[in-house]
């Protein structure tokens, strides 16, 4: 990572400051700040590299049924086979650019969007329960997909979707998570605050959505998932542990576990032979 990218990823010092402050005085408090924190996704300017992508796409919006929140969808048109691409926290639809690429070679329309609140849709509170639901209704929207790759949150969201049903022939998890509470807990200690708090914030969470949180725990959904999936995830990642794939791979039926080195969270989605090993796993 450069240190301009660090700098951009780096916690503003006043919420570390905020977060300690409610830490020390009201742990209720504390988690109606994190909670918020936790729902706001940052968007991100539109890199140089994503330009092209965008703006070939053929773009329309879509408002998911159940939460009402408006969605940005990209669509690109090269044959029959169609592919989803989910981008993760802070992402955009054109993240996954140069997996687009490789698709666009084999000749697979490309579906991507931005989830709520990211990218170009508009701005909002958002989580997991959101990408599912805009997977979902994609699924409707184009008459399922032969394919579906998802980075992070996307990558979970990807086998939350097909554990719950959704109808696919291969999937790919790139730098996925795998337990909600490890995602609080570390979410709370990069803002400053401890994991002392995740019980309040997950409490938070389940009384304003009326579900656990641990429903969304990716392993008991890649257990009733029997289709093959590739697992990818670098050893130093640093914003999801290698643990979650080793986890994901091993509650999988069907599952693959490719581990890369220096990679990284993001870097990976670029990488020339992370992005063969995914040709090779769907031509074959």
């Amino acid at each position: 990572m450069t240190k301009k990218q660090t700098k951009v990823l780096e916690v503003p010092s006043y919420i570390k400051t905020t977060s300690k402050l409610l830490t020390a005085v009201n742990k209720k408090m504390a988690a109606t700040f994190a909670l918020k924190l936790f729902e706001t996704p940052i968007k991100y300017p539109l890199p140089k590299r994503e330009q092209k992508m965008f703006e070939v796409s053929h773009k329309s919006s879509l408002t998911l049924p159940e939460s009402q929140k408006e969605i940005v969808v990209y669509e690109n048109k090269f044959g029959s086979k169609k592919v989803l691409l989910v981008h993760g926290w802070n992402g955009r639809g054109t993240q996954l650019v140069s997996i687009a690429k490789a698709f666009k070679e084999l000749n697979y329309t490309i579906i991507s969007f931005d989830a709520p609140g990211h990218g170009k849709s508009p701005k909002t509170t958002t989580n997991m329960k959101h990408f599912i639901e805009a997977i979902f209704e994609l699924d409707k929207k184009y008459d399922g997909f032969d394919v579906i790759i998802g980075h992070s949150l996307g990558g979970m969201s990807t086998i939350n979707s097909i554990g719950r049903g959704l109808k696919t022939s291969k999937a790919v998890i790139i730098g996925s998570g795998n337990k909600t509470k490890d995602i609080t807990d570390d979410f709370l200690v990069t803002i400053g605050m401890t994991s002392k708090i995740s019980p309040y914030l997950i409490d938070l969470f389940e009384t304003k959505y009326h579900d656990k949180m641990a429903n969304y725990d990716v392993d008991q959904y890649a257990e009733k998932t029997d289709i093959p999936v590739l697992v990818i995830h670098d050893e130093n990642d640093k914003d999801v542990p290698i643990k979650a794939a080793e986890a994901i791979n091993k509650s999988l039926q069907n599952g693959q576990l490719m581990i890369t080195k220096g990679l990284g969270h993001r870097k990976i989605l670029g990488d020339e032979k992370v992005i063969e090993s995914i040709r090779q796993f769907i031509v074959n």
